[in-house]
């Protein structure tokens, strides 16, 4: 498992958009958000992690990238996950949720096509397919 990072510091530097794009990982991306998830409610995460996700994209010179959909079901599922898993510190809850730092997580409910569609990195769209 690679370094934990302070999750509260770095938090507050992306919060601030003062955090460096360079060296963003999914892992920090998903530390990030549950520090977030664990500090604000729920809609309030969303929208504070959503602008400070956006402008990190525009910062790294690629604003395409940034994804509504892609945000907003990401940091559901881990709000859920957190609240559901047991665990004491950010180490375990990954060990008990390896799925989350799969890129193929989102292919449960959503097309590769829905998710890179405009309409999805704009705003929020449901998902089009459902695997039992």
């Amino acid at each position: 498992m690679p370094e934990l990072r302070d999750y509260a510091e770095l938090s507050d530097r992306f919060e601030a958009e003062r955090l460096d794009p360079k060296g963003f990982s999914h892992l920090d991306h998903i530390g990030v958000a549950c520090q977030m998830l664990q500090t604000y409610e729920f809609l309030d995460a969303a929208c504070r992690y959503g602008k400070a996700l956006r402008c990190l994209a525009a910062r790294a010179g690629v604003p395409e990238k940034f994804n509504t959909t892609i945000t907003l079901v990401f940091l559901g599922i881990l709000s859920e996950r957190m609240a559901e898993t047991a665990h004491e510190t950010f180490d375990e809850f990954l060990t008990k949720n390896p799925d989350l730092s799969s890129r193929d997580l989102m292919g449960t409910w959503y097309s590769d096509a829905r998710l890179a569609s405009k309409g999805a990195r704009e705003g929020f769209l449901l998902p089009d397919r459902y695997r039992d």
